[in-house]
């Protein structure tokens, strides 16, 4: 390495032991639900890596660390700007234009600024301007991709996803997002599965950063004591019931397994409109117990033994993570984003694949001594896919693309 490139290492953080300055831009409210909990636990694993972080949030629902500082841009104290008064998009552009705005007066005070999907065009557009380097999450496959896949699914199913959606089919979005996907410097990928769905429509490999998501050892952790597995397993299915997720090939590989004779299926999530209809006849089975949205979630995996997934299209399914925490064996498609290895410590099945996944459903009742191994063998990696291990990943990503811009 020369020293003119020593001298921008130092400059921007990394070779010299200085933390790199991030400025974590995202448009919805950190902290809440779904992407706003995963993206409020990469603040947390980034401050405990020891990244310089200040968020720039909609809104902030959960304290973060003292040391990362925070300026949200449609809150102020308690007071927050409704994001149904103008729309999810209109809200997260408004968030976009703001943070657009603040960082022109932060040149020389950020190695790298980190987007989120619709609130990140304007953001990249200015820090392209001022010579920052960018990230953009893909929480999700490429959307072109996801909408593809939800379509065709609903269509054979014959229903159709509730309007307003976010994998109903959507034009604006879907060309927002791809601006945005040819703005950013790097694209960060949860999963070779997301990976692969970007290659396959032309993105080159340089575009593309791997990284990986966590779950919570405080909240998600193996019970004292096993429990017995002498008679039948406990599968469990948790998270949104919707085509996408594949209950429909969970619940049709269960009825062909010799698991569903003692066994038990449970779902925890909560159904689209007309799915429930479509699958009564599968949900009707005496070994099948629908139980609805559950607060529960980290005691429910304690009492499984083994969390199916067979999604059809995922980013990195953070349920996949609390599940392996919560020492579940993971019985996934290849298309949930998980982090496992097939027959080393977990099972996986190509997306769609009802007769692959009837078999591995088998084999972990019939043959205990493989459900023991897997589970051992997961468990013994578990401290490798915490959110503090996320936050060490993706800091060396951040050092990477730094180092690279």
């Amino acid at each position: 390495m020369d020293g003119s490139s020593m001298g921008i290492m130092n400059q921007r953080g990394g070779a010299n032991g200085k933390p790199i300055r991030v400025l974590y831009s995202f448009p919805l409210k950190l902290g809440a639900e779904r992407i706003c909990y995963t993206a409020w636990q990469q603040v947390n694993g980034l401050s405990a890596a020891g990244a310089e972080v200040t968020v720039f949030s909609a809104a902030i629902s959960r304290p973060l660390p003292a040391n990362v500082k925070v300026r949200p841009t449609l809150a102020r104290g308690k007071i927050r700007f409704p994001s149904r008064l103008l729309g999810r998009m209109a809200y997260a552009r408004l968030h976009d234009w703001l943070v657009s705005r603040r960082i022109e007066k932060m040149a020389g005070q950020i190695d790298i600024i980190h987007t989120w999907p619709l609130g990140a065009l304007r953001t990249l557009k200015t820090a392209a301007k001022l010579g920052i380097p960018t990230v953009l999450e893909r929480c999700n496959a490429h959307t072109c991709f996801a909408y593809e896949v939800v379509q065709k699914e609903c269509k054979r199913l014959g229903i159709a996803m509730p309007p307003g959606h976010e994998h109903a089919f959507n034009a604006s979005i879907l060309a927002r997002e791809s601006k945005e996907y040819d703005l950013a410097n790097k694209l960060l990928c949860p999963s070779d599965f997301v990976a692969r769905t970007f290659r396959e429509r032309g993105f080159p490999d340089a575009k593309l950063a791997r990284h990986q998501y966590g779950y919570d050892d405080k909240l998600y952790y193996p019970a004292a004591v096993p429990h017995t597995t002498n008679g039948g397993l406990t599968f469990l299915f948790a998270g949104g019931c919707a085509p996408r997720k594949g209950l429909h090939h969970a619940l049709n590989a269960w009825s062909q397994s010799s698991a569903s004779k003692d066994g038990t299926f449970l779902i925890a999530g909560t159904f689209i409109p007309g799915y429930a209809e479509v699958l009564s006849q599968q949900l009707a089975h005496p070994r099948v117990k629908v139980m609805g949205h559950r607060n529960d979630l980290p005691e429910l995996m304690r009492q499984s033994d083994v969390l199916v997934l067979p999604s059809l299209e995922e980013g990195s399914a953070l349920v996949t993570y609390e599940a392996r925490g919560s020492g579940c064996v993971l019985l996934v498609s290849d298309a949930a984003g998980a982090v496992c290895k097939h027959m080393e410590n977990a099972l996986v099945h190509p997306a769609g694949d009802v007769a692959e996944l009837a078999k591995h459903i088998s084999m972990l009742h019939e043959d205990r001594n493989l459900f023991f191994k897997l589970r051992e063998t997961s468990l013994s990696g578990i401290r490798d896919i915490t959110w503090n291990a996320a936050g060490q990943k993706l800091l060396q990503v951040y050092r990477e693309v730094v180092d690279l811009t």
